[in-house]
């Protein structure tokens, strides 16, 4: 009888996962990775979580609906990040209360509850990884909130266009700017028009152009 021995190939590819100690190395090394198409729906409000999720390239989106039916994007998941919902379901056996979508193809791993826990308990450097990443997440989130209560919505919106062109221009529609800046589409709509007439930014379908960048970093410094 041949023994197929374990693939730890994915594991050895990221730099995390790769300074496992033996304990994870051996329980991870029986998942496998799976690929996952762009705009599939990983969970739901309501939802359990069912597994700690390790992304190995792409990137997944996490957001929260309002009761208005407003989106605002909480954060995005990508190699060498967590979480947080899961990881608050996972620890706290909280449901879901966002909706996670794959933003590009994805390769990746769930951990099953089982395995995590069982992880948490008796690997280090298993835990060091999952708290370290739920630190620098739960950072992020509060930055996240800190603009949204304190920074003005152009503000907001300066700094996501810098952030978000490819050189001078980006491809992004009205409702996905106000997802990410939590704000309404009609809002993001009037500051680009005002925006626009000030030859800040070039308006066109599907696209916009960055004409003055000096004007968009002064706004988006609340100047």
């Amino acid at each position: 009888m041949t023994i197929t021995p374990p693939r730890t190939d994915w594991i050895d590819g990221d730099a995390t996962l790769a300074t496992m100690d033996d304990t994870a190395r051996r329980a991870l090394s029986t998942l496998v990775p799976v690929t996952l198409p762009k705009g599939q729906t990983l969970f739901c409000p309501g939802e359990a979580a069912r597994g700690f999720v390790v992304v190995l390239s792409g990137r997944i989106d996490v957001f929260l609906t309002g009761a208005n039916g407003r989106d605002i994007l909480l954060y995005s998941v990508e190699p060498g990040q967590s979480c947080v919902q899961s990881t608050l379901g996972l620890m706290g056996g909280a449901d879901y209360t966002g909706e996670a979508l794959t933003a590009t193809d994805c390769r990746a791993v769930l951990i099953p509850r089982e395995m995590f826990m069982t992880l948490m308990d008796r690997s280090d450097s298993f835990r060091h990884f999952v708290f370290g990443a739920f630190a620098g997440r739960m950072q992020g989130m509060m930055e996240l909130l800190e603009k949204v209560a304190f920074q003005r919505v152009e503000s907001r919106l300066a700094d996501t266009l810098l952030v978000e062109a490819t050189g001078t221009t980006l491809h992004l529609t009205h409702a996905e700017l106000a997802v990410k800046i939590g704000s309404a589409r009609e809002v993001v709509s009037r500051q680009l028009e005002r925006l626009s007439k000030r030859g800040i930014v070039t308006l066109e379908r599907g696209k916009i152009t960055l004409t003055d960048i000096p004007a968009l970093q002064s706004l988006a410094r609340g100047q």
